[in-house]
């Protein structure tokens, strides 16, 4: 392993345990599972890259690493839990709660599908004060503003209609971390996509879609995006 520094070596030594204990099948969908590429792992592990923020958050979230030995080098991988044989529904109930209604704790879902497909016709604004809320505590120690469903299958295998994503809102929309999935809100809807650069179109930007077999890149402008949303969480009822 040839990773740069020892956070990056540290997520590829997580990577090769779960690897080993067969909670990812290879690297695509240990990738998938984090919202990077393939191809960005490879990197991290050869040292031409280094892990970023969203990867690091998504690890800890998804396969139950530690936080503080990811980053710090101290304790043990894998965070201890107290019942591992607990039913799925009664440790998500020691999670995540509905807040009441009228409450202004936790997160709001807004009740606008995110398109994972084609952009679809416009929509209206949604009031947060007007949504269903859930107190999440992971999610909002990572600064989530909102909740948002995904429909359509254009981001499968690494999200499904139905998910729900964690978002967190970027000021500054004018620069992208290309190859990272962002959800975008423009004239045309919201959007899941991952986002590259586009060189021959300076004034656009590459949307991608996960499923590209039946859904194809398009062009999205700039000037069209009103905001952007990195994906700190996911919640997925199976």
């Amino acid at each position: 392993m040839e990773a740069k520094n020892d956070v990056s070596a540290r997520f590829i030594e997580a990577y090769e345990t779960l690897l080993r204990d067969k909670k990812v099948s290879d690297k695509r969908d240990f990738a998938a599972k984090l919202g990077i590429s393939a191809s960005m792992v490879t990197e991290i592990s050869k040292g031409r890259s280094s892990v970023g923020t969203s990867a690091i958050q998504n690890i800890v979230l998804q396969f139950n690493i530690d936080a503080k030995w990811l980053l710090t080098g101290e304790g043990a991988m894998l965070q201890e839990t107290d019942n591992k044989n607990a039913p799925t529904s009664k440790r998500t109930v020691e999670i995540a709660r509905h807040a009441p209604h009228g409450s202004s704790e936790g997160i709001p879902l807004i009740p606008l599908d995110a398109v994972a497909g084609f952009p679809a016709e416009s929509g209206g604004g949604v009031r947060l004060e007007d949504c269903e809320r859930y107190v999440i505590p992971e999610f909002e120690n990572k600064g989530a503003n909102f909740l948002i469903r995904v429909s359509g299958d254009s981001m499968v295998p690494l999200y499904y209609s139905g998910d729900l994503l964690a978002c967190r809102k970027i000021t500054d929309i004018r620069f992208f971390q290309w190859g990272t999935v962002y959800v975008l809100e423009t004239s045309q809807g919201v959007l899941v996509k991952r986002v590259q650069e586009s060189v021959d179109h300076a004034d656009s930007i590459l949307c991608v879609s996960e499923n590209s077999s039946v859904h194809h890149p398009f062009l999205l402008p700039r000037d069209d995006i009103r905001s952007l949303s990195t994906i700190v969480g996911l919640v997925r009822l199976v």
